[in-house]
């Protein structure tokens, strides 16, 4: 099977997790414990991945940034991007690495349990960056322009270093933890005031070690801790974006809960799309909360 041809010039790096995703679905609740029937599927997942995939339906170029294996799974995954619109050219593809993995398992009730198998991105470390620090995509001398989206499956020392390096001093930094254990690898955002930190309410008060009730307070309160822009999600309650000069909250559209997994990732890449077609505050926001609902839902994307 031949790829299909991915070279292209970017208007946007997706840089993190591009992976497998197992999802397990039952249409009932699940317990601890639980032996259920339901369907497993395989799909092309990771953070950076499901970042990339909905602004490729938003009719944005993508380039993702990650470590895959020249392993099958890697060659399968690879061609999967290529199809999906997808630009591939600057992976680093490591001959001893195998390509990660990401398992799930979904009831009606949401999310039961989830294994992250992301070793091989953080064991490629800084190598996954060298297109933005030696080109073709940047230089420290010449840095990349355009908005980055990065998220949590990367080392925090790393994460660190790209806080402060020159290749990326005007990116346009758009982060997301990968999940709630990692929250804490976004403290350099927070430290030097870089980008704009993409979040849920239990993953704010994780950076914040506090409790928060609601969006709003949570957005507050990272502002105070040093975030330069926040967004903070807090399921089908509440979603707030705010900065030095403000802050907008709004009520997600109300649906049925079908699927869980990806849903922030989703609405990361709505509004990173939204604000590139040059949508203010409000619409940008309620851009973003409309796909996260559909995804959600389970109704086929916009």
């Amino acid at each position: 099977m031949t790829q299909p041809a991915s070279r292209s010039t970017p208007d946007i790096l997706c840089v993190g997790s591009v992976l497998w995703d197992i999802i397990g679905r039952c249409t009932s609740d699940m317990q601890h414990g639980a032996d259920m029937p339901g369907r497993i599927t395989r799909l092309p997942g990771g953070v950076a991945m499901n970042i990339a995939m909905t602004l490729a339906r938003f009719g944005m170029k993508p380039a993702v940034l990650s470590a895959v294996g020249r392993d099958a799974e890697g060659d399968e995954l690879v061609l999967a991007c290529g199809h999906l619109g997808l630009i591939t050219d600057h992976l680093y593809r490591s001959e001893d690495l195998p390509t990660d993995r990401y398992m799930a398992v979904e009831g009606a009730n949401g999310l039961t349990a989830a294994i992250a198998d992301a070793h091989s991105l953080e064991a490629a470390g800084d190598k996954i960056l060298r297109p933005l620090v030696t080109g073709p995509l940047g230089t420290n001398e010449a840095p990349f322009e355009g908005p980055i989206a990065l998220d949590g499956n990367l080392k925090l020392a790393l994460l660190d270093e790209i806080a402060t390096h020159p290749a990326f001093s005007r990116a346009d930094l758009r982060v997301a933890p990968a999940s709630p254990g990692k929250a804490e690898r976004l403290r350099p955002f927070l430290s030097h005031a870089r980008g704009t930190l993409y979040v849920n309410l239990e993953e704010a008060g994780l950076l914040c070690q506090d409790v928060f009730d609601e969006s709003a307070a949570a957005a507050e309160a990272l502002l105070a801790r040093g975030a330069a822009r926040v967004l903070v999600t807090d399921g089908g309650k509440s979603a707030t974006e705010a900065d030095a000069s403000g802050a907008c909250t709004q009520v997600p559209p109300r649906v049925t809960v079908a699927r869980v997994t990806g849903a922030g990732d989703t609405f990361m890449a709505a509004h990173i799309a939204a604000e590139a077609r040059g949508e203010d505050r409000e619409h940008a926001l309620a851009s973003a909360l409309r796909a996260a609902a559909t995804y959600v839902s389970g109704e086929p994307p916009l």
